[in-house]
């Protein structure tokens, strides 16, 4: 029997969708294990998010402390790392977020175990279960195996739908063995960037552009305010300057997976694709009929952004 924990990630007090994500992908990870899936919550008042977890069946590990407050992976670490003894994990899991893959290297390290990032999905069962992610920039997918008594993973959320409330698991205490003098990193400070639109990673609804915006992205923000929608962008936008790096979705930028992925001006680089794949419902517009992106698009419009996007704009608001 291997057992599987879950690192789950929190803001402020509020639960970050990527957890249900990474959950759904540990229970699926103990049902091939025949273990038990507990999970792991560092932070400090996180007595609501614990109760929360629990709600999903898993045996919840709450490390509440002053010095857990800010997600500093070298204070979280050896928290994570102790708990997956206790728990008697042979797996230990996050979701590929910042968060995840700033901690769950570290926690490899101390458990001296293997390690698999950006896992897809798995395969075999039991001391054969192999790890599914992506290389070369999601050109070629391997089928990892990982070696060590203990196996380190993130998964990319975008791979495996949010677990549903299954059961109630209850809340354990867990120990804090971390001393906030001996650190040598320390929380500097976050500066968050208002906006009144949704966060690119938890929106329902992105609208991104490429470079077929040629810069202007007025358009593309228009109709994005209009769907209550994310801005997102390619790399090429990005590089060029033209949009916040904080915008970019593909392999080397942000993973999403929207109900609703608008694609303007985005030829459909597998790199993007990487990044939005995952999306329930894909719309591209571009002006030339062989982008590689309408390969993918569940629906297509051959045409100028600027004047489609706002066709489209303003259907969305006469439909009000």
């Amino acid at each position: 029997m291997a057992n599987v924990l879950i690192v789950a990630e929190q803001s402020g007090g509020t639960l970050r969708k990527a957890t249900l994500h990474a959950l759904a992908a540990g229970r699926e990870l103990a049902r091939r294990s025949g273990g038990k899936l507990h999970v792991a919550l560092l932070g400090s008042g996180i007595g609501k998010v614990a109760e929360e977890l629990a709600a999903y069946g898993a045996e919840v590990h709450a490390a509440d402390a002053a010095v857990l407050e800010h997600p500093l992976a070298e204070a979280h670490a050896p928290v994570v790392a102790e708990l997956a003894k206790g728990a008697g994990a042979s797996y230990v899991g996050a979701a590929a977020t910042a968060y995840g893959k700033d901690l769950l290297p570290r926690v490899a390290a101390r458990l001296g175990a293997a390690m698999a990032t950006e896992v897809l999905g798995f395969g075999g069962d039991g001391a054969a279960l192999t790890f599914k992610r992506p290389m070369w920039a999601g050109n070629v997918f391997a089928e990892v195996e990982l070696a060590t008594p203990i196996k380190v993973f993130t998964v990319r959320a975008t791979e495996f739908p949010a677990a549903a409330k299954e059961g109630q698991g209850a809340v354990h205490a867990a120990p804090v063995g971390v001393d906030a003098g001996a650190l040598r990193t320390r929380y500097a400070g976050f500066k968050e960037v208002k906006s009144a639109r949704p966060e690119l990673t938890e929106a329902r609804i992105v609208v991104s552009g490429g470079r077929g915006t040629k810069g202007d992205f007025k358009p593309v923000e228009a109709l994005a305010d209009e769907l209550g929608a994310a801005v997102g962008a390619s790399r090429a936008a990005v590089d060029a300057g033209w949009v916040p790096n904080d915008w970019q979705v593909g392999q080397t930028g942000k993973v999403v997976a929207p109900e609703l992925y608008v694609a303007a001006g985005i030829s459909g680089a597998i790199q993007h694709l990487a990044g939005m794949k995952g999306a329930r419902v894909i719309v591209a517009v571009n002006k030339d009929p062989e982008a590689p992106i309408f390969q993918l698009a569940d629906y297509g419009l051959v045409g100028d952004l600027f004047k489609v996007l706002p066709e489209l704009a303003a259907k969305v608001k006469a439909s009000r």
